[in-house]
């Protein structure tokens, strides 16, 4: 009994690496600047500026579907995830949101989503992800609809 209560408070000191740590969620970063994710965009920063929603809207307008294009598929094995998400550069409130890509995927796959994203804040969103298509974005800092694709 006295070693069970000791190993249950190592692993909530984080002292304990046992098979308690192999089920750990994976982190995946991301980082917020106007109108964009950085690493879903190559690590290039586009250099936009925003003050509103309606500015990355008239961007992405102009650049989203040639961005969109080029930009980096997350492919990810199904797991338990957090996505650490950083608001870099941009002077309003941001939010994530991750879903199934399609009304079908949005229904059957899980979602995760928040806001209150403050300038040089990060928050983290945890979720278990099964098989299929999905994508991400900011609607409070219009992005794109950035893909990830779950696949054993």
């Amino acid at each position: 009994m006295k070693k069970s209560l000791i190993a249950i408070a190592a692993i909530g000191v984080g002292l304990y690496s046992g098979p308690v740590l192999a089920q750990k969620a994976t982190v995946i970063e991301l980082t917020q600047t106007p109108c964009q994710f950085l690493e879903s965009e190559n690590g290039v920063d586009q250099g936009f500026t925003s003050t509103k929603k309606a500015d990355c809207d008239s961007i992405n307008a102009k650049t989203g579907s040639k961005r969109l294009g080029e930009a980096k598929v997350l492919d990810l094995k199904p797991g338990k995830y957090i996505f650490r998400v950083t608001n870099k550069n941009v002077p309003y409130p941001l939010g994530f949101w991750l879903r199934g890509d399609g009304l079908i995927n949005r229904a059957r796959l899980p979602s995760v989503s928040g806001g209150g994203l403050t300038l040089g804040s990060t928050q983290e969103y945890a979720i278990t992800l099964k098989e299929g298509e999905y994508v991400y974005s900011c609607p409070l800092n219009p992005t794109p609809n950035y893909k990830l694709t779950v696949r054993k």
